[in-house]
């Protein structure tokens, strides 16, 4: 009997949701089912701060033993001091995914930042920056005020301007900046729903209060596996980038002496919940994501029979009605 994938291309599996959801287990266990129907898989990370070499227990980063599983890609790749942004991810992601699927390879992505898992799969452009053109903008906004230059923006690009906030002055001069130097209105460099290389995308959820059970618990065991020690080590290193990992101003405010030790980690848990509830708002957004409940039993089953189906094309259909979707909340790419 001929395979279901007999004559199409085997998608790029995408593994999303929110922190603590369980995205690298399942990615891993999606590699094994999938080996042991014969056919080879790695992941490759798309969190954009297991990127930099030595963040490990503050990013949850894949342990040792669950990389020896399975190959990971895109981890402990650049140094803290370092600077990783989404258009170079974007150009590392693309270029492994190449290098996997030339290999005959399937790849999966994991990871929890948004814009990076779509920039690997989407139709998403960023465009470049000028310092010139940027200063004198903000000049303006400091002289002439940020109405006069959103007013700007409305006559120029008013499909940006419609889905993007006034009181905002930073992403109004983006949005300018763009216009000036690609000669082309900021809307049409927006993200669109619109897959560059053929995806599933699998999304984990589970009730709220499972999930805040599982940071604190998490951000628990985050001290018990030595973070304070972990940052203490990467602090002379630790670039402006890179500090914005959640977790690890907070243990540097911890060591400088502004904070004890449990309003450090109740500070976190509390963030991390935050952004736990921001990641499913972005993910949610997206019509192509299949979501599937974290803690059923039959997650990976239902997980294969996702991925089985999407490189049978059943789900072409669902993709083509998610291409007219614009995230136009993004104003601030790039």
């Amino acid at each position: 009997m001929p395979s279901v994938t007999e004559g199409r291309a085997r998608r790029v599996v995408s593994i999303v949701g929110p922190t603590a959801s369980g995205k690298t287990g399942l990615g891993i266990a999606i590699a094994k089912a999938l080996a042991a129907k014969g056919e080879k898989a790695e992941i490759v990370n798309a969190d954009a701060y297991q990127m930099y070499k030595g963040m490990d227990i503050g990013t949850a980063k894949a342990s040792a033993e669950e990389q020896a599983q399975v190959r990971h890609h895109l981890i402990d790749i650049i140094e803290p001091d370092d600077a990783m942004s989404v258009a170079r991810f974007q150009e590392l992601a693309r270029r492994k995914i190449a290098e996997l699927q030339d290999r005959g390879v399937r790849p999966i992505l994991v990871g929890g930042s948004g814009l990076y898992a779509r920039a690997a799969i989407d139709d998403i452009s960023f465009p470049g920056t000028d310092p010139n053109v940027r200063e004198r903008l903000e000049e303006r906004e400091q002289t002439e005020g940020a109405g006069v230059l959103f007013d700007e923006l409305r006559a120029k690009d008013p499909e940006a301007a419609a889905h993007m906030d006034p009181h905002n002055p930073r992403r109004t001069i983006r949005a300018l900046e763009v216009i000036e130097v690609t000669g082309r209105p900021y809307s049409a460099s927006l993200p669109h729903y619109r897959y560059v290389i053929p995806t599933v995308q699998i999304g984990l959820d589970l009730p709220r209060e499972e999930l805040d059970r599982r940071i604190d618990i998490r951000t628990k065991r985050m001290l018990e596996d030595g973070f304070i020690e972990e940052v203490e080590r990467i602090r002379p290193r630790l670039g402006i980038t890179a500090a914005k990992a959640l977790g690890y101003q907070q243990v540097v405010d911890y060591l400088d002496g502004l904070r004890d030790l449990n309003d450090t980690f109740m500070d976190i848990a509390q963030k991390t919940k935050r952004l736990a509830r921001k990641q499913m708002g972005w993910f949610g957004r997206d019509p192509r994501i299949h979501w599937l409940q974290a803690l059923n039993p039959a997650v990976l089953d239902n997980a294969m029979a996702i991925i089985e189906h999407a490189d049978a094309g059943d789900y072409d259909a669902i993709d083509a009605q998610a291409d007219a979707y614009t995230q136009h909340h993004l104003g601030d790419i790039g």
